[in-house]
């Protein structure tokens, strides 16, 4: 997958706002080894059983020039590594084996520490920031003295991650966590946040891990206590990824393009002269970028003259840049300017003099309205089912998350699954206690838990 500028830019966006949030909660960042050792990466079976399928891995180190075939080149079956190498899909194993030689004390605890890096996982049916072959993420990785701080660390990432979703992205989200056929392999509990996509499916978008003791024990990292008495360490990993742009496209985009919201716009506000880039209008567009810029808005002013108007207006649009301001000669004879919103494509002409006031305040009733829109649709579109047959109607029919009680056995979710595609997203943090009957079973149920079909 080739990220261009654009893209990119958004991506820089997320990247920051999410590394000073994790920065605000006490982590710092590090950086660890693309390739782990075989060996390393089956120590934790469970972790190593869940990525087997997905996993890269590097035979040999060297090739050489081909002596069959001029100017081609061939393994070199001489250079044979000793241990294979996977190129790693998650940085568990390689971390853990480091953190064996960094904690002898309760005083080194807690370690929290996060990497901005790329992994591999080997998708054979790859869908552009959804699912890649290679992708960026980032990855939390901390270790902890005790079961409870560790858990509140999973959590509080978690939380995180919701305020991102919902904060930034405009993206509303259902915190839940996820069953022990959905969780992350290695882990003994997995938080997730499940985002709803306008076609229906769902999009899990971020997932914070509690992983218990089990890494600890596979790499053998155990610290004194205070009592001087050796015990092994408590351990989380949490990640988000390039997917959110995916996530951030499929939630609030048209079928003219992008719509961002306006916090993680790479250009907030664009001015277009009209009907070309005459010196006195960009004068005029400078001050008025120059009062933005002071708010600490990006802005463009676009003094390309090889394109009319109206092409800048339909490639803003697609860019999904959040407002437009459109200058002419009579906008300045007349003191207004015309300013255009990408969310509701609504236009308005006030006075120069009001323009960065008024800007400043749309920019936040743009964000409000993406999230406002976003929730009226996933609210719509969560459906209580009861039954199995009406499970299958409202699936395909309307689509959306289903919240209907479960039996809570891997083996009834598995039959589900089967039989529809459609899977637990998570067990609601909020679930009320609910007697009722499985949806599938007809066995007895505690509460109602949300299903849907996913990417």
């Amino acid at each position: 997958m080739v990220i261009k500028p654009y893209g990119y830019a958004i991506w820089e966006k997320m990247r920051d706002q999410l590394d000073k949030m994790f920065k605000e909660t006490g982590h710092v960042n590090a950086y660890f080894p693309l390739f782990v050792p075989k060996s390393l990466f089956e120590a934790e079976e469970k972790n190593a059983e869940g990525f087997a399928k997905e996993c890269a891995i590097v035979t040999h180190y060297r090739l050489k020039n081909d002596p069959d075939n001029k100017g081609k080149l061939m393994v070199d079956p001489e250079a044979k590594l000793e241990e294979e190498l996977i190129v790693r899909p998650t940085s568990e194993a390689i971390i853990w084996n480091t953190y064996r030689d960094w904690i002898q004390s309760y005083r080194d605890l807690p370690i929290l520490i996060n990497q901005w890096a790329n992994v591999v996982r080997w998708e054979m049916r790859t869908r552009p920031f959804l699912r890649t072959a290679e992708f960026l993420w980032q990855e939390g990785h901390t270790a902890h003295s005790t079961k409870e701080e560790a858990i509140s660390e999973a959590r509080q990432m978690h939380d995180v991650y919701a305020e991102f979703a919902e904060s930034f992205m405009a993206m509303p989200v259902i915190k839940g966590y996820k069953t022990e056929n959905e969780r992350f392999a290695g882990a003994d509990d997995t938080f997730t946040i499940e985002a709803l996509m306008q076609d229906g499916k769902a999009l899990q978008a971020g997932t914070s891990h509690f992983l218990g003791q089990n890494f600890a024990k596979a790499f053998n990292v155990t610290f004194s206590n205070d009592k001087n008495e050796n015990e092994y360490v408590w351990a989380t990993s949490w990640g988000v990824s390039t997917r959110l742009i995916g996530g951030l496209i499929m939630t609030h985009s048209d079928d003219e393009g992008l719509v961002l919201p306006p916090k993680l716009a790479p250009i907030q506000v664009v001015i277009v002269p009209i009907p070309k880039p005459e010196p006195e209008l960009i004068a005029k567009a400078e001050d008025i970028a120059e009062g933005l810029k002071a708010l600490g808005i990006s802005v463009k002013i676009d003094v390309d003259d090889t394109k009319r108007p109206g092409f800048k207006f339909a490639e803003y649009e697609m860019k999904g840049v959040p407002v437009r301001l459109g200058l002419g000669k009579r906008d300045i004879e007349n003191n207004t300017i015309e300013v255009a919103r990408r969310d509701t494509k609504e236009k308005i002409t006030i006075g120069i003099d009001l323009v960065v006031a008024y800007v400043e305040q749309l920019l936040e009733d743009i964000q409000q309205n993406l999230y406002n829109r976003a929730k009226h649709f996933r609210d719509t579109h969560i459906t209580q089912v009861d039954t199995f047959d009406q499970f299958k109607e409202v699936l395909e029919t309307k689509g959306g998350f289903l919240s209907c009680h479960w039996d809570g056995t891997p083996e009834t979710e598995e039959k589900i699954k089967e039989e529809t595609k459609a899977t637990i997203r998570c067990i609601p943090l909020d679930m009320k206690e609910e007697k009722g009957l499985c949806v599938y079973s007809g066995k007895p149920s505690a509460g109602r838990v949300i299903f849907a079909k996913a990417y």
